[in-house]
């Protein structure tokens, strides 16, 4: 088939690109030409800016008609739109990569399926991709073009960042590894589950052309549901260091003092469990790569290209932990005779 990958060098897409070419697909990427040296031999490269809506538009229309175009990079309803001006009635099949923070939170049922309502939180990014979703199968409904929509949770590969409750920064596995404390968002027992790239790029493969996927959505999520005590502790395991020394802060509180705290509030402190069935029986999605080992190859990548920040040159957890102790302490002694 003739693919087009919108993207084609980032954290999914690398991975899918590589694999299409195995299958023998013929590969075309759009981007904007920053990691070149990273597209495998045989891909053919278009550069520019998508989000330069008429050139973007111009471009595609001067190619001739893929079979299957995988947007990978497609996060404002603008974008969206600028696709169905771009392929309509020109394309086989039509792929974005889509998130599940599409919905609301927490959900109404565990596991969460596709029929979930879409009720995003306060945040631009999933509030632009459930807008743009609903575009996107606007044009499905109206002929332009048959869309499927492809909804991953964290993914993760090993060049990438490990989660905690205050993002994403390196900083917290130099502080695992010199026994330092970790922030925890509420009591660490909400649940989270991460999937690796290889496994979530597998997914998109299987979709593109095949017209079972047609006006369909899927999850490709991590299929380990670990509390974020235990994630903590897998982690520090992966890395040879001692048990973590968890400070649990309740989760308002932290997102009020730490803005690194946001994606807790939005996200970490719900249980995210997703049904994937869907995504097995139409795409062959198996998730292979257990966390323990997925953690242990980012740590070893991280290590070998001296990517791991020194935590003694950012106090900002430091911080956070002090204040929250000293109002601990404070607290307890004025309460101390309540029940006296």
């Amino acid at each position: 088939m003739k693919i087009l990958i919108i993207g084609g060098t980032g954290l999914i897409s690398t991975p899918m690109t590589r694999a299409l070419l195995a299958r023998g697909d013929e590969v075309t990427v759009y981007n904007r030409g920053k990691r070149a040296p990273d597209l495998p031999g045989g891909v053919r490269q278009i550069v520019g800016d998508r989000t330069d809506y008429a050139a973007f538009e111009v471009t595609m229309q001067a190619e001739k008609p893929f079979d299957v175009v995988i947007d990978m990079i497609c996060y404002k309803p603008e974008e969206a739109q600028s696709l169905v001006r771009a392929f309509a009635g020109r394309v086989g099949h039509l792929i974005v990569c889509s998130t599940i923070d599409v919905y609301a939170k927490p959900a109404g049922r565990y596991p969460i399926t596709e029929a979930e309502p879409h009720r995003p939180p306060p945040w631009d990014y999933a509030q632009n991709k459930a807008i743009l979703e609903a575009l996107l199968q606007e044009a499905h409904a109206r002929g332009d073009f048959p869309v499927t929509i492809i909804r991953p949770a964290h993914t993760y590969h090993d060049g990438g960042a490990l989660l905690h409750s205050l993002g994403g920064k390196t900083t917290y596995l130099d502080r695992l590894r010199k026994g330092k404390p970790i922030v925890v968002h509420g009591d660490g027992s909400s649940l989270w589950g991460s999937c690796h790239a290889e496994d979530v790029a597998r997914a998109f493969v299987e979709a593109a052309g095949k017209a079972v996927a047609f006006g369909k959505t899927y999850h490709t999520t991590g299929e380990e549901w670990m509390s974020w005590n235990r994630i903590h502790a897998m982690v520090a395991e992966a890395m040879g260091a001692p048990p973590p020394a968890l400070v649990h802060i309740p989760t308002d509180l932290l997102a009020r003092v730490a803005k690194r705290a946001f994606i807790s509030e939005v996200n970490f402190q719900y249980n995210n469990i997703f049904d994937n069935r869907a995504a097995h029986q139409d795409l062959n999605f198996r998730y292979t790569i257990p966390f323990a080992e997925g953690a242990a190859r980012v740590v070893a990548w991280l290590d070998a290209h001296d990517r791991i920040e020194n935590s003694d040159n950012d106090p900002y957890d430091d911080r956070v932990i002090a204040a929250w102790e000293r109002q601990s302490a404070r607290m307890v002694q004025d309460l101390h005779d309540i029940d006296a």
